[in-house]
């Protein structure tokens, strides 16, 4: 199976070397050259709580224009530049080419009806701690369980084929993934899981363990998680709230040195985060169904803001 992983930053590496332990042909596709270059010329270290090991047989590219007709594109960017690169991308997506959004946030499928039939859309998540130390370096830290989740966008043969050969390629290489059903409830969990941890550590410039250390951080996740319950209640027909409160003690235990890619966007590298997609998309969803979000809402407008005056922050010298 010919794979093109399209946003070969961190996340995408990691994907793509179990997909490559797992047997397929991939294409990484990124703007970070020294990167690419690395694993054109060395390969990937691979590196698991296993060990680490050297990936080679992957081929790499700045841009997919000319890397030829893929069997599935993976999408890896952020989800906000999804439209931007789908030009560039559309080259490598014949008429059997089955799209593939593993991005973060709510509605990444929607978008991609804009380029591919519904019935060629897979889209879900993985759980996968993932570093990128150097170029041609990657790093996993997984958890116990099942990493990877994905369904299709419409239930049809031809995504359900695709969906099972790529759980396949995924456990093949050591990662366990599921092809979900419906994989609506378990992308509603994580987005709203983002939406919390996530927006907030930007906003308190805390890693996970601290915030969630105190009440009053842990009450702040509750009242974002709780108005994403009840928009996603609506919609899915799945009452998630439980499964959020046990998401919270998993949180405290296994991220609390965390520094998520939200804050990492705000603090580190000032650039655009994805926020449109995890506290927005709750605030769009909640509108449409009539539910209030008031606390999303306000979320959303604070990073919005920073994004808009990262030059004029602030800095105690």
């Amino acid at each position: 199976m010919r794979i093109a992983m399209i946003g070969s930053g961190a996340a995408g590496s990691v994907f793509a070397s179990y997909l490559n332990k797992g047997g397929a042909e991939l294409w990484l596709v990124d703007r970070y050259k020294a990167h690419m270059d690395k694993v054109a010329q060395s390969g990937m270290a691979f590196v698991t709580p296993s060990g680490e090991e050297l990936l080679t047989g992957f081929r790499t590219a700045y841009s997919a224009e000319n890397i030829g007709v893929m069997d599935m594109v993976i999408l890896m960017v952020k989800a906000t530049q999804t439209d931007g690169i789908m030009p560039s991308v559309k080259p490598c997506i014949g008429s059997e080419t089955v799209v593939v959004s593993l991005q973060n946030g709510i509605g990444n499928d929607d978008v991609l009806k804009k380029y591919v039939p519904a019935d060629r859309i897979l889209y879900g998540f993985g759980t996968i701690g993932t570093e990128l130390p150097e170029p041609g370096k990657c790093v996993s830290k997984p958890e116990s369980g099942v990493i990877m989740r994905f369904g299709a966008s419409e239930n049809d043969p031809v995504s359900e084929k695709a969906g099972k050969a790529l759980e396949k390629c995924f456990c093949d290489g050591g990662c366990l993934a599921s092809f979900e059903k419906d994989i609506r409830p378990f992308v509603w969990k994580k987005a709203i899981s983002n939406s919390g941890y996530n927006t907030l550590s930007a906003l308190t410039r805390l890693k996970v363990g601290p915030m969630l250390g105190c009440e009053t951080g842990r009450e702040l996740i509750k009242s974002v998680w709780a108005e994403g319950c009840a928009v996603a209640k609506a919609l899915t027909g799945v009452d998630l709230w439980e499964e959020m409160l046990e998401e919270l003690e998993r949180l405290r235990e296994g991220f609390a040195k965390y520094y998520p890619s939200m804050a990492q966007d705000v603090l580190i590298h000032q650039r655009q985060t994805e926020v449109e997609l995890l506290n927005g998309a709750i605030v769009r969803y909640g509108r449409e169904l009539g539910i209030p979000t008031p606390v999303n809402g306000a979320l959303t407008l604070m990073i919005q803001t920073i994004q808009q005056n990262y030059d004029k922050q602030y800095c105690k010298q």
